[in-house]
């Protein structure tokens, strides 16, 4: 191979983050603490180097192969064609034929134990070496210097012989670890968290890819059977000119809703459906989805707050059914648990549906969303690289956030205004003795709408909007009142929630 061309890591995701793989016959610096996935990471690292026929060769001096090999079996993984050398006591080893090659790391000398790692570099000649890990040369070194010293000429000796070396270092030193940063040539760290409710969540973060450019900041990842799972976070390109798109306006099927948007929702724009709970925005999100399925375009809806079944008897009861778009493959209909589901992750899933042919997404809802990032800056971070993404892809994309409260003044958990390119909002108002829903486009950068409030209306018959509220007062106040005439309301004789 080529010298520094980019070799492939193994770890799904991960080649995009670094641009094609690490850079072939160096070495680099793989951290985290301890749990954080590093020796699966190395694994997934010679595997791929046995699927490409390159010689691969793990240097332990923590686990033994047997834990290696149970490691890999919980992945599926057979580890026969990886060469394993191990430093372990030999009174550990269950095999007689490697106990005079076993020597007990801190009976030994530092250079001692570093030569019979390069020893074995020599016979074998690998191209891909994880040298797992550098806590036991620090330990032998007993001193900055010396440990910085030793390391670099285990690089020099990688370099010479033309193998690509992740050296792992679980970081439970007091040392200054950086020390290992200027010597090697790329970085890479993990990191896991635990939070106050849910598993784990983890990232990863290059900090330093010598000679090369990577996509910087966090990229969140699993560990998962099968292996590490990286998910590079979207960066979407920014372009003076926004794409055109052939296709037609998104309809709602409703006449009057469409007269409300102008028309309708246009290819490539985000928009946001607010307003307290029961308004009706997930009804309307899925008229909107309805109405494109029998397009034939194909549709992704996403619920964090609703089971599948109860999502279906729901839309059914108010006569959009759903059942044959699911059958027929036209909607992917995927419930989210938000605990269990990193923004990067479900940035990935999105991409993934887009790539394969979804044109219309529906994400109900926001504050589900919003479960999985506790910060609001990330989040409004998150969701402007996602809505720009499905921008650029001619996607229409339906968000629904439900604000705090029924009547009167509410607020939404987080502001999304500014960053949807057109804004429904949904209130209740009180007419003839009965809880009325009223519905009012606020805003839409792409073009006409109209500005008046209209009456929203739900039945078995499904989505019903009526004429111009001209009576109807103090929306926006989040008060609002109807003294018109009863002429001008619905006739709907049972509003379904």
């Amino acid at each position: 191979m080529p010298d520094a061309q980019p070799c492939h890591s193994g770890v799904s995701g991960l080649d995009e983050v670094i641009i094609g793989g690490y850079p072939s016959n160096r070495a680099h610096l793989i951290e985290g603490k301890p749990g954080s996935g590093k020796t699966t990471m190395g694994l997934q690292f010679l595997l791929q180097g046995v699927e490409e026929g390159e010689c691969g060769l793990y240097i332990t001096l923590s686990e033994t192969k047997r834990e290696l090999h149970a490691v890999a079996k919980t992945h599926g993984w057979s580890l026969d064609a990886i060469n394993i050398f191990e430093l372990v006591p030999p009174e550990l080893s269950l095999d007689p034929k490697q106990q005079q090659t076993l020597l007990h790391a801190s009976d030994l000398e530092l250079g001692e134990t570093v030569q019979m790692a390069i020893q074995e570099i020599q016979r074998l000649k690998p191209k891909r070496i994880v040298f797992d890990s550098l806590s036991e040369i620090r330990l032998l070194s007993q001193s900055v210097m010396r440990y910085r010293r030793q390391v670099l000429a285990l690089k020099h000796f990688f370099l010479l012989h033309d193998a690509t070396v992740l050296m792992l270092d679980d970081l439970t030193s007091d040392f200054d670890d950086l020390n290992l940063h200027s010597i090697s040539h790329g970085v890479i760290r993990l990191e896991t968290t635990a939070g106050l409710y849910g598993p784990e969540r983890r990232r990863l973060r290059v900090i330093k890819m010598r000679g090369m450019q990577f996509d910087g900041g966090y990229h969140d990842y699993v560990l998962r059977k099968g292996g590490l799972v990286l998910f590079p976070r979207l960066e979407p390109t920014i372009d003076e000119d926004h794409p055109h798109f052939d296709q037609p306006t998104a309809t709602s099927g409703v006449d009057e809703l469409d007269r409300l948007l102008g028309g309708g929702l246009d290819r490539g724009t985000s928009t946001l459906l607010i307003g307290p709970s029961g308004a009706g925005k997930s009804t309307l999100s899925t008229q909107f989805m309805r109405t494109a399925l029998e397009r034939g375009e194909q549709g992704l809806l996403i619920t964090f707050d609703e089971t599948r079944r109860i999502l279906l008897t729901r839309t059914k009861s108010i006569g959009i059914d759903l059942e044959p778009h699911l059958k027929s493959g036209l909607l992917d209909l995927m419930q989210i648990d938000p605990a269990r589901l990193t923004p990067g992750e479900f940035a990935s899933i999105i991409r993934e549906k887009v790539s394969n042919g979804r044109q219309f997404v529906v994400i109900d809802s926001l504050t589900g969303y919003l479960n999985s990032i506790p910060d609001e800056h990330y989040m409004l971070l998150q969701m402007h690289e996602l809505l720009t993404y499905l921008n650029q892809h001619g996607v229409v994309t339906i968000l629904v956030l439900a604000q705090h409260g029924l009547i009167g003044a509410m607020a939404a958990p987080i502001d999304m205004t500014y960053v949807a390119d057109t804004v429904l909002m949904l209130r209740f108002f009180e007419a003839t003795g009965r809880i009325r829903r009223a519905v009012s486009v606020l805003k839409k950068r792409t073009g006409y709408h109209e500005d008046t409030i209209r009456e929203y209306g739900i039945s078995s018959k499904g989505v019903t909007i009526g004429a111009p509220l001209t009576g109807f007062q103090g929306v926006l106040s989040g008060t609002p009142s109807f003294k018109g005439d009863d002429e001008d309301l619905l006739g709907i004789a049972r509003n379904h929630n």
